[in-house]
């Protein structure tokens, strides 16, 4: 009976000093937590989709709180699923304002579908893109496009992206998307890019345009692999009022801070390479009609002014023959 009661009074003594050396070590090394830090992770969505940045909610929650202290404003940080709504709610527990910021969609930058790049080899390995890519430059001659089998669709946590089955490349749903980056970190080839998802900030709907295509070969090696390639041309530069336009490496690429989706580029584009929404589009069908009506006129013009030299030429008179004035010489002499 002695010898249990020692053992429990040994073991109660031994929980004690650790319970209390538990407790030393926990004031020694507490770490302070602003009780904000909860109220902003609560206003947060809680995707935790890492489209802020920061791995999850939480160290979004706590940068804006430590925003405050640095700058007295949120800066650049932005939660792309909640947006200006949950941006401003934000602001307002933490006693500051932030700026609105354009909102943003997922754009594919690859337009090689089946009919345009046909396949040259076949990948009969695990269906990852990142795998395919580490292998071998991909099915097509085009080693810079999508490879297409769904790695960003497998990384979207909102069901916002979708391969389709026709073309063999992705699609982006506007609704569904909300620009967390995701399917963009997943895309070993960087074919997806985060844009602003309209030119115009107030426009009731979406008016964006960009160039569907990031092969960086001269034009006729990328025209040779994709019949939708931009072949780097400089066209759509020559035409773009708003100096929202580059080539470089034998590849276009429209700014969209400086795009202002007039349609000009799209119109102008050889190969089909620069792609716009539909509200864009319209304006785009327009501009094709007013370039192919004036080229009929031109057409036309010219077509007159020879009609016209023709007639010309057929009333002024006929040229004396030289052996008849050769011949009317001496007569002239004789007299």
């Amino acid at each position: 009976m002695n010898v249990i009661l020692i053992a429990l009074i040994a073991l109660g003594a031994i929980g004690l000093i650790g319970s209390l050396l538990l407790y030393l070590v926990a004031k020694q090394f507490y770490v302070y937590e602003d009780p904000r830090v909860g109220q902003v992770e609560e206003a947060l969505p809680g995707a935790n989709c890492g489209g802020c940045g920061f791995p999850g909610c939480h160290g979004m929650a706590d940068a804006c709180v430590k925003a405050k202290d640095a700058k007295g404003e949120l800066g650049d940080l932005f939660c792309p699923v909640g947006g200006n709504d949950v941006m401003a709610q934000v602001s307002s527990l933490l006693g500051m304002e932030a700026a609105a910021a354009d909102p943003k969609i997922a754009v594919v930058r690859c337009n090689g579908n089946l009919c345009s790049r046909p396949k040259v080899a076949v990948f009969d390995g695990a269906k990852s893109c990142a795998i395919a890519a580490s292998t071998f430059s991909g099915e097509t001659g085009c080693a810079f496009g999508c490879v297409g089998l769904g790695d960003c669709v497998k990384a979207c946590q909102f069901d916002a992206i979708h391969m389709n089955t026709e073309t063999g490349l992705p699609e982006v749903d506007e609704e569904k998307c909300v620009a967390c980056g995701a399917c963009a970190k997943a895309c070993p080839k960087f074919v997806i890019e985060i844009r602003k998802k309209s030119a115009m900030a107030k426009a009731p709907t979406a008016k964006r345009v960009w160039v569907s295509c990031i092969n960086k070969d001269k034009g006729a090696v990328a025209r040779k692999a994709c019949n939708n390639a931009c072949i780097g041309c400089g066209k759509c530069q020559k035409v773009c009022k708003f100096d929202a336009i580059t080539v470089e490496n034998n590849l276009a690429f429209i700014d969209s801070e400086k795009c202002k989706a007039c349609g000009m580029c799209v119109a102008e584009c050889p190969t089909g390479a620069i792609h716009a929404t539909e509200p864009v589009m319209a304006v785009v069908e327009k501009l094709k009609a007013k370039k192919a009506a004036d080229a009929a006129k031109a057409k036309e013009e010219a077509a007159k002014k020879a009609a016209e030299a023709k007639a010309a030429a057929e009333a002024a008179p006929a040229p004396q023959p030289v052996a008849e004035k050769v011949a009317e010489a001496p007569k002239a002499e004789k007299q």
